[in-house]
């Protein structure tokens, strides 16, 4: 053995040789298992990533039902000969879509060159952008300012991820995979479907953003900052809408011009350097005064006006149509009507409707006197917090105090306001702060007016007030107010379903004498006065009141209530309203001029009964019909005969009754006035053998019209109407087949003979009398012999010579009797009077002059 020195020393070199061996042996096996380890969390790592990128793929909206179309588009509403009277928008609903021949290059390659310069290069992504983004955002510290999205995935997130703006940090990354997927997949389908793809996906993009100051799409914007169609666009102008999108606030070209130049001016350079424009274009778009121009059209741009009264009632009667016939909840059909992009074609005549806007603004055609009526309101937060609102109606009573007929009319707006200020200052303390108020200066008296064509029930005209309309969807007085019609009823609820059912003719003789309601209540006419035996016209014409009611009471108050619920009085309360006073219109909730209008057509249309229409078709964006109301079904409601036989009536209510003020110069009316207890409303409903209308004039503070004033709406009822049928030929009013004139005996009802006290009337074929009257022979007076007295001296006296009895002549045998013709026979020969079958005391039918008009409910 060697225990040497150099032995030792070799020894110890082994052994560390042989640790260093163990040592290198265990370290590599370590390397080698941490780098298996490594890769296996990377294995795992990538299939966990893939796995969720394949999930968020997976949970992608289908691109084939994707719709990549805008979700808003403006609606337009026309008139009856299809001009455009409206626009409607709702928000992210001020659009107009267009086609992309209609967009011009210069737009499309402005919008190209500054959002996406390789949009015509790549396949829906843009790796080099991703990359760019990612390493310019790496190097300012991970804080990604600079956007990769290209316009296929932005129209992607506008369209289809509709909720971006309120996702999470998760949700966003998720939402990005996905925008880039179906990016790919959008433009692969709709290249494989034969579609330029790079067409479609850039007319859905320009119809799509938001370009500032309420615009989506570019249509939109063209014609709000320029007044022009988009296709019209210049080069510069085409610029200065693709500055919007990045900012539509902050790059407002009306609002800020100065931050839209900067960045329309890097998008001339870069177009010129993408070379869509050469330099001789850049430089006159550069030169360009298009700030001026926007300026000066925003100028002269008049604030947007409220809707008329009848595009209030188009978008009133639309929603509740979409509500009931296609099952929309409410939110659901104003967001179809205001930004659906529905094409909304109305029964407007808008001739018609300048006629009556005009007139109704016309100071001339209401009375001198006319005031000023105030609704106000007012929100107080007072001192210690607590909230406090006041109201017009403790305004009144506040001066009333004072002044027990203080009404809310005043002489002019300045003295309304006064009293105001008045009443202000004495409910507000020391550190109260006005949070709200409303004023609003009316004129007065009030009046409105609905213009139908009887023959579709379509619906040409109508005014809700006179004054300034200062908003829309506001209270329409033609459709929203209900008041008592007065004697308008006694038409539609009396006479008109007596006729109907044969209980009287025009000729029926009714006594006018004192009456009382069954409950003893006493009944009086308007002039205060009884006029004996009148017949049924003469009581229209002259709009008697005991007749009517006394008519109703014959034929049951159930019995009218039934035709007027025919007629569309959607308020009737059969609770309530089944009583006598129906008859003159003294009804619990009242109807409205809308209504009075449609039952006052259905006469005139020969008794059938169309509901009021104010559109005719509606479709969607695409063009299908969505409603379609051309077909508008009539209900018979009186027999043809009747309507004829009132009409005929009521032509005399206007040649010489109650409504000769409404009579027309150029054509054939008839019709019907009306008037309320204390003339608090004024009403006449009429037409022609053309169009209807009725009128409807009160104060808002129902204060009575004095006698001077009652006369107004009848004349500008007859202005109105000879402005709309001016150039019409002038016509008669057809009258049924069913209807006959006559000649009857006032004393039997049956038709006359020569020796008849009669009347000429029309009655209904199936109401005339079938037989002749026998005739009637009143005796001659006898005439005593005259006689003188002679003198004594000259005459000697003589026995008078008696007189001749008259002989009496038989009574000839009764012939049979004739059948009914329009005019009663005349014999050839003259006949020998039949011998009188009823007393010679005939009832007279006394010649009732024109009088003022009734009072309404209480007649």
């Amino acid at each position: 053995m060697h225990f040497g020195k150099s032995h030792l020393e070799d020894k110890r070199e082994d052994l560390r040789s042989h640790y260093g061996k163990i040592e290198k042996t265990a370290g590599v096996t370590a390397l080698r298992i941490a780098f298996c380890l490594l890769l296996v969390v990377l294995v795992c790592g990538a299939g966990l990533v893939i796995g969720a990128v394949r999930g968020v793929i997976d949970s992608a909206p289908d691109i084939s039902e994707a719709n990549i179309m805008p979700l808003g588009n403006a609606s337009f509403i026309y008139d009856a000969d299809g001009n455009q009277v409206q626009k409607l928008t709702g928000a992210q609903g001020n659009r107009v879509s267009i086609s992309i021949e209609e967009i011009p290059l210069d737009m499309q390659h402005a919008i190209v060159a500054v959002e996406d310069a390789r949009f015509y290069e790549h396949n829906g992504i843009d790796p080099s952008g991703i990359i760019r983004a990612f390493v310019v955002g790496v190097s300012h510290g991970f804080h990604f300012t600079e956007g990769a999205s290209t316009i296929t995935q932005q129209l992607l997130k506008n369209n289809v991820f509709t909720d971006w703006m309120e996702e999470t940090r998760i949700q966003s990354f998720k939402r990005k995979i996905q925008e880039q997927y179906l990016a790919l997949k959008l433009e692969k389908t709709l290249t494989a479907e034969g579609e330029n793809a790079k067409d479609v996906i850039l007319e859905n993009y320009l119809n799509t953003i938001n370009l500032g100051s309420g615009c989506y799409g570019v249509q939109t914007a063209a014609q709000t900052y320029f007044g022009k169609d988009a296709k019209n666009l210049t080069l510069s102008e085409c610029a200065v809408l693709a500055a919007i999108p990045k900012a539509p606030t902050a790059y407002n070209p009306k609002n800020h011009p100065e931050k839209n130049q900067q960045r329309r001016d890097k998008i001339l350079n870069n177009m010129k350097e993408q070379g869509y424009i050469t330099e001789e274009e850049y430089t006159i778009a550069m030169n360009d005064n298009v700030y001026d121009r926007i300026a000066m059209h925003t100028q002269s741009q008049a604030e947007s006006a409220p809707y008329s009264y009848f595009i209030d009632e188009v978008i009133t009667n639309l929603i509740n149509d979409l509500m009931v016939q296609k099952g929309y909840t409410e939110v659901q059909a104003k967001n179809v009507v205001y930004s659906g992009g529905l094409k909304i074609y109305t029964t407007q005549d808008s001739y018609m409707q300048s006629i009556l806007d005009t007139e109704f603004q016309n100071p001339e055609n209401f009375p001198a006197n006319t005031q000023i009526g105030l609704d106000w309101a007012l929100t107080v937060e007072q001192a210690d917090g607590e909230v406090q609102n006041y109201s017009k109606e403790m305004l009144q009573l506040y001066f009333r105090n004072s002044d027990p007929n203080f009404d809310l009319l005043f002489d002019s707006q300045e003295e309304a306001q006064s009293y105001i200020d008045q009443y202000k200052a004495a409910i507000m303390q020391e550190g109260d702060t006005i949070v709200a108020e409303r004023s609003s200066f009316t004129p007065q008296p009030q009046a409105c007016m609905t213009v139908m064509d009887q023959r579709t029930g379509y619906v040409k005209a109508i005014v809700g007030g006179r004054g300034e309309k200062t908003a829309s969807l506001t209270f329409n007085r033609a459709t929203d107010n209900y008041s008592q019609p007065g004697s308008t009823f006694k038409i539609l609820s009396a006479y008109g379903p007596a006729l109907d059912l044969g209980k009287i003719t025009l000729a029926t003789v009714i006594k006018d004498e004192p009456f009382n309601y069954s409950d003893g209540t006493p009944l009086q006419n308007s002039d205060l006065t009884y006029h004996g035996d009148v017949t049924v016209r003469q009581a229209i014409i002259n709009s008697i009141n005991i007749p009517a009611v006394k008519v109703l009471t014959e034929l049951t108050p159930k019995v009218g209530f039934d035709y007027l619920k025919k007629l569309g009085f959607s308020k009737l309360s059969e609770e309530y309203d089944v009583i006598q006073p129906l008859a003159l219109g003294g009804i619990t909730y009242g109807v409205s001029d809308l209504e009075l209008t449609a039952a006052y057509a259905a006469i005139a249309d020969g008794g059938q009964y169309r509901k009021p229409v104010f559109y005719t078709k509606v479709t969607d964006s695409k063009g299908n019909v969505l409603i379609d109301n051309t077909e508008n079904k009539a209900t018979q409601v009186f027999k043809a005969s009747t309507a004829s036989l009132l009409t005929n009536a009521m032509e005399d209510v206007l040649e010489k009754g109650t409504g000769v003020a409404a009579r027309l110069d150029n054509m054939h009316a008839a019709g019907k006035t009306g008037t309320t207890n204390e003339a608090k409303d004024l009403v006449f409903a009429g037409f022609t053998p053309y169009y209807t209308a009725a009128i409807w004039a009160t104060y808002d503070t129902h204060a009575e019209f004095p006698e001077s004033d009652r006369e107004f709406h009848k004349r500008l009822w007859a202005k109105v109407m000879n402005e709309i049928h001016e150039g019409l030929a002038d016509m008669d009013f057809e009258t049924s087949a069913t209807v006959q004139e006559a000649t009857i005996c006032t004393k039997t009802g049956l038709l006359a003979r020569s020796s008849c006290p009669s009347i000429t009337e029309y009655f209904a074929v199936s109401d005339l009398p079938t037989e002749r009257c026998r005739g009637h022979y009143t005796a001659p007076a006898s005439t005593p012999t005259p006689t003188r007295t002679p003198s004594a001296a000259s005459t000697p006296q003589t026995t008078p010579t008696p007189t001749e009895a008259p002989q009496e002549t038989p009574a000839p045998t009764e012939t049979p009797a004739d059948p009914p013709s329009n005019t009663p026979e005349t014999p050839d020969t003259p006949e020998t009077p039949d011998a009188p079958s009823e007393p010679d005391t005939p009832a007279e039918i006394s010649e009732v002059q024109p009088q003022s008009e009734e009072s309404g409910s209480s007649e």
